[in-house]
């Protein structure tokens, strides 16, 4: 079974906000890894995929 497809430049919702109060990432990097960017404060994140795919409510625009 396959999850969704994540791309870089994709947006997605997460489940929890960011301390800036932002929910909105943008996806810069995909992998065993994911970063992302808040689009709220500008802050870069690095996650495992596992944890990524476990916090991410919805995809807002694919990249």
């Amino acid at each position: 079974m396959e999850g969704p497809k994540f791309a870089v430049g994709s947006l997605v919702r997460m489940k929890k906000a960011h301390p800036c109060g932002s929910n909105r990432w943008e996806i810069i990097r995909v992998g065993a890894d994911f970063k992302i960017k808040c689009l709220g404060c500008g802050r870069r994140v690095m996650l495992p995929r596992t944890k990524f795919e476990k916090s991410v409510k919805e995809i807002i625009a694919d990249g």
